[in-house]
């Protein structure tokens, strides 16, 4: 089945609404951003329109789609927040505010999120556990200071 990626003015196409959906579990301070989830739903329909024109398969046609559509959001420094929160602060910030605070957290962190190339691997590389350690710093100071 080809994937539409024409709407209505001001809805999204079948890559808006999947993208969208991924950004609010792993990105939500990106949901906003109407021109990059449209920009992005865009090249995915394209990467699989080219795909079928060049004889791929409906499952790679996706699959090349797909890899435009997340390209550089596969690692989220929201879930990682999340995540710190429940197993680091989990006496201090119950686990179902754990969202909540990380989005409060998220833009105080720039700082030590400017040090490190986020890329879709890096949560497999060595400096990632460098960077969890930083931010359990931040929010500590941060949680002291009172600022969450």
């Amino acid at each position: 089945m080809a994937k539409n990626n024409s709407s209505p003015k001001g809805e999204l196409s079948y890559y808006g609404l999947s993208l969208l959906s991924y950004l609010s579990d792993s990105h939500p301070d990106k949901t906003g951003d109407k021109a990059f989830i449209t920009k992005r739903a865009d090249l995915a329909a394209e990467a699989y329109s080219e795909a079928i024109r060049n004889g791929l398969t409906h499952i790679e046609a996706e699959e090349l789609a797909n890899a435009e559509l997340y390209q550089g959001l596969h690692f989220s420094v929201y879930n990682t927040l999340v995540n710190i929160l429940w197993d680091e602060f989990s006496v201090e910030i119950p686990e179902d505010t754990a969202r909540k605070v990380a989005l409060q957290v998220l833009p105080l962190c720039g700082n030590v999120l400017a040090k490190y190339p986020l890329g879709d691997d890096f949560a497999d590389t060595p400096a990632y556990d460098l960077l969890y350690t930083e931010l359990v710093g931040t929010i500590q100071i941060l949680l002291e200071d009172g600022a969450v």
